[in-house]
């Protein structure tokens, strides 16, 4: 039986997260990592393996405790197409309420991992499926209970809220004020309207 492991997992996981979200991956050496997770590099490579690996594990602690928590949290609370409204309305809240222009974790690493990285990339690419997947599935359900309006197309939609929500956290980056992020969620948001009726004579 092998010795057990003398840190606590998901503190170290933490602060690689933090590590990882301030310099970006490939700025960030295992030296940092090992500093901050206050572990030697044995101790980190057998029980995270390469930097690799931990990025992608660092990674899904921050999607569990965010995004994956967010989406549940609407989608299982809130009639559907206020789910949709309130994501959006707590996302911008935490872009503007970022001091340290930090921005997203996922949005940040699917800026800067590179073509070959093809682990890291269907790590990203998964949760930007499951972002457009709750999308979906909150518009379908709107549709289906009158509140959205049936005409317009769920995959569509749903594949232009998402680069809505990618294009604000970026533009939060560099600008992070309400007035830019809700104008450009605004229209977008518009179209799960359901049209005005003609009034009969």
């Amino acid at each position: 039986m092998g010795r057990p492991r003398e840190f606590n997992e998901v503190a170290a996981l933490e602060a690689a997260v933090n590590c990882f979200w301030q310099h970006g991956y490939e700025a960030t050496s295992m030296r940092d990592l090992t500093a901050s997770m206050g572990l030697t590099a044995p101790s980190l490579y057998n029980a995270f393996g390469d930097k690799q690996a931990l990025f992608a594990r660092a990674l899904e602690r921050y999607l569990d405790c965010t995004t994956r928590d967010r989406l549940h949290r609407y989608e299982t609370s809130l009639p559907p197409k206020r789910a949709i409204h309130q994501f959006f309305a707590e996302i911008i809240d935490h872009s503007i309420n970022d001091r340290e222009r930090k921005g997203c974790f996922l949005v940040n690493s699917a800026l800067e991992v590179a073509p070959h990285q093809s682990e890291l990339r269907a790590v990203i690419a998964e949760q930007f499926g499951e972002i457009e997947g709750f999308f979906k599935r909150c518009i379908r359900a709107a549709q289906a209970d009158g509140s959205a309006p049936r005409g317009i197309n769920a995959n569509d939609a749903a594949r232009l809220l998402l680069g809505v929500l990618l294009g604000i956290r970026v533009l939060a980056r560099s600008t992070p004020s309400r007035s830019l992020l809700e104008g450009a969620v605004r229209p977008a948001l518009a179209l799960l309207d359901l049209p005005r009726k003609n009034k009969t004579r």
